[in-house]
């Protein structure tokens, strides 16, 4: 048995399933298609399932109901958010799964290991899981205990697709990025040694994002708990885990808060773990998105080791990928004109010096309290928003 696309979106999109995230799969072509041909939907083609998952996890977090596909080989990608962000904060998502090497069915011999061991991977995760409905009058219901349980624990919840349960479908639009890529002029590159430090950076990030106007998200590592420690603001979300999916998250939110400055402090080593995702940002992201890479060249919480970025333009890698703007820099005047530029989705590569503050503190807030910190400052009331 197989349903139609239409079968499941339809219902899912009358729920309020709006915005899709994903990574193809040929199991997954009748659902991407209609759902990039149906105008009142948002999908994001994300560069790997990670950043799909953590995608739709900002957009989670204005109160969108989500959804992140993947192929079942991808999963391993997504463990990382799945694991660090949404278990650690409560935030929901629907994943759809395909089930490629499902036992006693031929496949590539690159399945075969995770055909088997899908369903327990989830169960490690503490994801509920049920099979996808090939029937049309078993969508309904499936979507409806989907919806209960991720309101119920706050955590995603997966339906794992088998070969041949949806009947295909052709894409009937083309999509076009937002910006063409473009080269760095000679003055934008910086050729100084760093004149700040990071905290002093995330002083100046502090002051120019006001608190109703704009949300902070600071990557994983000091940079959060240095945000935290110059001033502890309901506007600011600290990422704890999921390392280099800052940038995914702050893009999922700024699509779905178009009306909101949203910056992601982001780092060099953090930005080297998930490059792929400045080509999402800059086929997708708007004018409310700022990307701030502090890039000190060492990976500062794990002991100073060095980073490639010594021989890396992220401005010039931004540019190539649809950025509007982008930038190296090293003053404080290039970091504050940067904080109250209007044309995004802007990138600027700061060159810091390397080194923590004395005695740091580590935030005294929970993730979940500060996801429902933020959640409350952005009028956002979904029943999973006080787990």
């Amino acid at each position: 048995m197989a349903i139609r696309a239409v079968d499941f979106i339809a219902p899912a999109k009358a729920l309020g399933f709006n915005t899709w995230a994903g990574v193809p799969c040929s199991f997954l072509t009748p659902f991407i298609n209609n759902v990039i041909d149906d105008p009142e939907m948002v999908y994001i083609s994300s560069a790997n399932e990670g950043d799909a998952v953590a995608t739709a996890t900002g957009a989670a977090l204005a109160g969108k109901r989500t959804v992140a596909m993947m192929q079942n080989s991808g999963l391993g990608n997504a463990v990382s958010p799945l694991s660090s962000l949404n278990w650690v904060f409560r935030i929901p998502i629907l994943l759809i799964i395909t089930l490629r090497g499902e036992p006693g069915l031929q496949d590539e011999p690159q399945h075969e290991l995770m055909g088997q061991i899908t369903g327990r991977i989830l169960d490690e995760l503490q994801i509920p899981w049920d099979w996808f409905p090939r029937q049309a009058e078993d969508v309904e219901g499936a979507l409806m205990v989907a919806n209960w349980q991720m309101e119920r624990t706050g955590l995603p919840y997966a339906l794992i697709m088998r070969k041949g349960s949806v009947e295909p479908a052709a894409l009937n639009s083309r999509w076009s990025p937002r910006s063409a890529p473009a080269a760095l002029a000679e003055s934008d590159f910086y050729s100084n040694d760093a004149e700040m430090t990071r905290q002093q950076a995330l002083r100046l990030v502090v002051e120019g994002t006001p608190l109703e106007e704009s949300i902070v998200i600071g990557t994983t590592g000091f940079t959060g708990r240095e945000l935290f420690a110059i001033e502890d603001r309901s506007n600011q979300l600290y990422m704890v885990g999921s390392m280099g999916c800052a940038s995914s998250l702050g893009l999922g939110l700024s699509l779905a808060l178009p009306g909101k400055q949203v910056l992601v402090a982001d780092g060099d080593g953090a930005v080297l773990m998930r490059m792929g995702n400045l080509a999402t940002i800059g086929a997708y992201g708007g004018e409310n998105f700022r990307h701030l890479v502090l890039d000190n060249g060492v990976h500062d919480s794990t002991g100073g080791q060095s980073t490639v970025s010594r021989g890396v333009s992220f401005a010039a890698i931004a540019r190539a990928c649809g950025y509007g703007e982008a930038a190296e820099a090293l003053t404080s005047a290039q970091l504050q004109s940067f904080l109250q530029g209007q044309s995004g989705p802007s990138l600027l590569q700061l060159k810091t010096k390397p080194g923590v503050p004395d005695e740091l503190p580590r935030p005294d807030v929970s993730p979940r309290d500060v996801k429902q910190r933020l959640m409350h400052h952005l009028g956002v009331d979904v029943p999973w928003s006080a787990l």
